[in-house]
C-alpha cells in the first residue's frame, strides 16, 4: 500500500498544474440530482448600507441565479438572506454566497465582493475592535495600518495580492488562502503595536527569494531581518487627587422666581415693584459712590513707616546683659584681691598732726 501511495505522489507532482485544475473543476451537470435539504444563511447590515444594497440587488440576483442560489433583501429587519434551491448544481456555492453577503455588509463594493464566487478566491473578516482597550490608541493604530494617503495598505495589497477593506472595527480581506494568513498576521500585529513596515520588508525579501529556484528547499531565516523590540520610556501621566464623591448631589441654585417668592416681591403690584427697583438702584449707586471716594482718598494716605522698635529693644537688652556680666566679673575680681591682702595697722594710713606742723615751720 505504501509503495502505491509513493508512486501516486510522484505521478501527481509530474502532472502540470493546468491539468490538475481542470480535473478539480466542478461544472454544471456533474451533480446527478438536486440537493435533498435546503440550506440558508442570513446576515444583518447597517442602516447606511441600505440605499447601496437596494441599487445593486438586481445585479446580485442575476449573479447568484447562475449558480441556482436565491437571495432576499429585507429592509424592515435590515438583513440579507441566501438559500439553496432545486436548481443549485454546486453544493459548496452556498458558503461562497454566505461570504458574499458578509462582505457586502462590511462595505465592500459589489464588483469586488462578487469575485468571492470564484473557487480560487477566499475571504476573511478580521475583528480588531477588542484588541485595544483605549479608543484613542485604537484609532491611531488603525490609521497606521492605512498609512499616509493609504500607501501602507496599497503596499500590503500588492505584496499579498489581496483586496483589503478597513471599515469600523473590522478588516475585510479577499484573495488566495495562503495570503490571507499573512494579512491576518499583519493586521493583528499592527493592533498589538508592531508597525506594518516590518512585515512589508519581510514580504518583499520573501518575494525576491521565491524567484531563485536554488533556495526552494532551503531555510530562508538567514536572509530575513530580525527586529529587536525597543522599549521607549514614556512619561507617566500625573494622576490628580480623586475627589470624594458625595452621597447626595449639591442643592440647586435658586431661580429668580424663588428669590422673589422668598423676599415677597413676587406678590407686589407693578408700581410697587418699580418703586422698589428704583430704591435698590439708588442704594447701590450710593454704596458704589462711597466705595469709589474711599479708593480715591486712599491715594493721599501716607504709607506707614516701618518702626525699628523691635530691633532697638533687642539691642538694648543685649547691651544690658553684657553690662551685668561685666559688673559681676569685676566684683568677683575685687573680692579675690581683698582676700589676698594682709591686715595692716590703720595708723600707717592716717597723717600725724605734730609732724605736719614741723614741716610747715621749717
Amino acid at each position: 500500500g505504501t509503495v502505491k501511495e509513493k508512486v501516486n505522489a510522484v505521478d501527481l507532482a509530474e502532472i502540470p498544474e493546468e491539468d490538475i485544475k481542470k480535473a478539480l473543476q466542478f461544472a454544471e451537470g456533474d451533480m446527478p440530482g438536486p440537493l435533498l435539504e435546503e440550506s440558508s444563511f442570513a446576515t444583518l447590515f447597517p442602516k447606511y448600507r441600505e440605499s447601496y444594497l437596494r441599487e445593486i440587488w438586481p445585479l446580485m440576483n442575476r449573479s447568484l441565479e447562475k449558480h441556482g442560489i436565491a437571495c432576499q433583501l429585507d429592509l424592515v429587519e435590515g438583513s440579507m438572506t441566501v438559500r439553496t434551491t432545486r436548481k443549485t448544481w454546486d453544493p459548496y456555492v452556498i458558503l461562497k454566497a454566505r461570504d458574499l453577503i458578509k462582505l457586502l455588509a462590511r462595505s465592500v463594493p459589489f464588483p469586488q465582493a462578487v469575485k468571492i464566487l470564484d473557487d480560487e478566491v477566499s475571504c476573511e473578516v478580521i475583528k480588531i475592535g477588542n484588541i485595544v482597550s483605549s479608543k484613542e490608541r485604537f484609532v491611531k493604530r488603525r490609521q497606521r495600518l492605512l498609512g499616509p494617503n493609504g500607501n501602507t495598505l496599497k503596499a500590503i495589497e500588492l505584496l499579498t495580492e489581496c483586496y483589503i477593506m478597513i471599515q469600523g472595527s473590522t478588516v475585510s480581506a479577499m484573495g488566495p488562502y495562503g495570503s490571507l494568513k499573512d494579512v491576518r498576521r499583519i493586521v493583528e500585529d499592527c493592533m498589538n503595536n508592531v508597525h506594518p513596515i516590518y512585515h512589508i520588508k519581510e514580504l518583499m525579501i520573501r518575494k525576491e527569494l521565491a524567484k531563485d529556484p536554488k533556495l526552494a528547499n532551503e531555510s530562508w531565516d538567514r536572509f530575513l531581518p530580525r527586529f529587536k523590540k525597543r522599549n521607549v520610556k514614556q512619561k507617566k501621566p500625573k494622576i490628580g487627587k480623586k475627589r470624594k464623591r458625595e452621597l447626595f448631589p449639591p442643592e440647586p441654585m435658586p431661580s429668580k422666581v424663588d428669590l422673589q417668592l422668598q423676599s415677597g416681591e413676587y406678590f407686589l403690584k407693578p408700581d410697587e415693584k418699580r418703586a422698589r427697583e428704583e430704591e435698590r438702584k439708588r442704594k447701590n449707586e450710593a454704596e458704589h459712590r462711597v466705595k469709589k471716594q474711599a479708593e480715591r482718598e486712599q491715594a493721599f494716605v501716607a504709607p506707614k513707616e516701618k518702626s525699628g522698635s523691635a530691633k532697638k529693644s533687642k539691642t538694648e537688652k543685649e547691651d544690658k546683659d553684657r553690662m551685668e556680666a561685666l559688673k559681676s566679673k569685676f566684683k568677683a575680681q575685687a573680692q579675690v584681691r581683698e582676700s589676698k591682702r594682709p591686715a595692716d595697722d590703720v595708723s600707717a594710713y592716717v597723717v600725724d598732726a605734730s609732724r605736719s606742723k614741723k614741716t610747715k615751720s621749717a
